[in-house]
């Protein structure tokens, strides 16, 4: 599974949007400028994130965007779905969609409510807070879990894991 390049992009325009901590209403252009979205796409990006309702626009001298609530209080899950529609890992989670040639037979299709389900609440417990803190030097690139709205820990990224050793398993 992998984000579209739009969600990625929200979720880099939303951590920087939130490093500024509403001190200074950003532009879509100063957004774009600091983090290497093209403009257009950024633009694009504003747009969705306000209807949203993550992100809130000011007009005239001195407008721009700022968060519409507090980065702890945004998560993952909301800025991808912004973008992309509620998260369904197959289109059998979707509601009202009946385009499965398995769909008859299908043993699985009951238990992938549960499995989207937890993919969600896993992105649901990684705060825009959590993401918007520049890691100290020589942390390498673990962000600590997010445990501040009872969050769930995560491995760290592109970090391989070690199945377990079975006992009596011989090398």
């Amino acid at each position: 599974m992998r984000l579209s390049n739009l969600a990625d992009y929200a979720v880099v325009l939303m951590s920087a949007a939130a490093r500024q901590c509403g001190a200074v209403p950003l532009s879509a252009g100063m957004l774009a400028e600091q983090t290497g979205i093209p403009a257009p796409t950024a633009q694009k990006l504003v747009s969705n994130l306000a209807r949203a309702g993550l992100l809130v626009a000011s007009r005239g001298s001195g407008g721009g965007v700022r968060l519409a609530r507090p980065a702890a209080t945004i998560n993952i899950a909301d800025i991808i779905e912004a973008v992309e529609g509620p998260i369904a890992l197959t289109s059998c989670v979707d509601e009202g969609r009946h385009d499965c040639a398995l769909e008859a037979s299908c043993k699985v299709q009951p238990h992938w409510g549960v499995v989207n389900g937890a993919v969600r609440d896993a992105l649901a417990g990684i705060s825009l807070a959590s993401l918007s803190v520049v890691p100290a030097k020589g942390a390498g690139s673990h962000v600590p879990p997010d445990t501040t709205a009872g969050g769930m820990a995560l491995p760290p990224p592109n970090k391989p894991t070690t199945p377990p050793a079975f006992a009596g398993a011989t090398s």
